[in-house]
């Protein structure tokens, strides 16, 4: 039986992944991030994309466990 979980934890930690070193990469670039005021939206939404496929990922494997 295919959990949605699965794949859906796996896009957003690969996204998150390439987001959050993108924005350490470019976090010293004070030009790219002057119309978000300032702020490293690429480093914090990459950290936010990780965190939330890591916990579907636990959420998939965590199930798994109790089913055997």
């Amino acid at each position: 039986m295919l959990d949605i979980r699965i794949p859906i934890g796996l896009l957003f930690a690969i996204l998150g992944v390439i987001l959050t070193v993108f924005g350490i990469i470019t976090a010293s670039d004070t030009e790219m991030y002057a119309k978000s005021l300032s702020v490293n939206v690429n480093l914090y939404m990459g950290i936010i994309m990780l965190a939330f496929g890591g916990v579907m990922l636990l959420f998939t494997f965590k199930k798994k466990n109790k089913l055997k």
